[in-house]
């Protein structure tokens, strides 16, 4: 299989969403990978996500959500900030704060060293791609992973498959099944454990 797969063991998950915190501490990509994995976005619209998205300036708190209108599909996605997402943020704008660069509305959460732009998907992938090979994590994993990760882990913890058709937007139940590979997932179980 050459698509991307969702990271599905636990243990490679957990060293995964760590690796930028305590193997190669680097609050940006540490942002990068814990909003992939949280919100389900596509790396295009993460890359767009600038502060104000994030914060509220007016008010001086983060936001409760992310709103955004996805590139793909044109439609308004409205994402809960976790937990996890809120400690990241946290932790990168310290971070900022102590190189002397104070967060701005205008800015994006992932910017280019030398441009007035976010980084490129190409230098996403390799953020990614660095984790899953230090960790040989199996399959392909890349971005789109990300967000594949985050509906597989769901789907297994029970989340409803009309909730995420709706996260997802997609077009049926059938579409994200074959996106998480939940059917192959579901063969491949039982011919582990039904042993004649």
């Amino acid at each position: 299989m050459n698509t991307a797969q969702p990271i599905r063991n636990l243990e490679d998950l957990k060293n995964f969403k760590n690796y930028y915190k305590e193997i190669h501490p680097n609050a940006r990509n540490q942002l990068l990978v814990i909003l992939g994995l949280n919100t389900a976005l596509r790396i295009s619209d993460l890359l767009t996500l600038r502060w104000e998205d994030v914060y509220n300036f007016s008010q001086n708190r983060w936001q409760e959500h992310i709103e955004i209108i996805e590139q793909k599909t044109g439609k308004t996605s409205c994402i809960y900030i976790n937990h996890n997402i809120h400690a990241c943020l946290q932790n990168y704008q310290a971070q900022l704060q102590k190189e002397q660069k104070p967060i701005q509305p205008e800015k994006y959460l992932f910017p280019h060293s030398n441009k007035n732009e976010p980084i490129s998907r190409v230098q996403a992938f390799r953020i990614i791609k660095k984790v899953a090979a230090y960790y040989n994590i199996p399959g392909v994993i890349c971005c789109h992973s990300l967000r594949k990760t985050f509906g597989y882990h769901a789907w297994k913890q029970g989340v409803q498959p009309a909730m995420l058709v709706s996260i997802y937007n997609h077009s049926s139940y059938e579409v994200t099944k074959r996106y998480l590979g939940i059917e192959q997932d579901d063969r491949d179980k039982i011919f582990q454990e039904i042993i004649l």
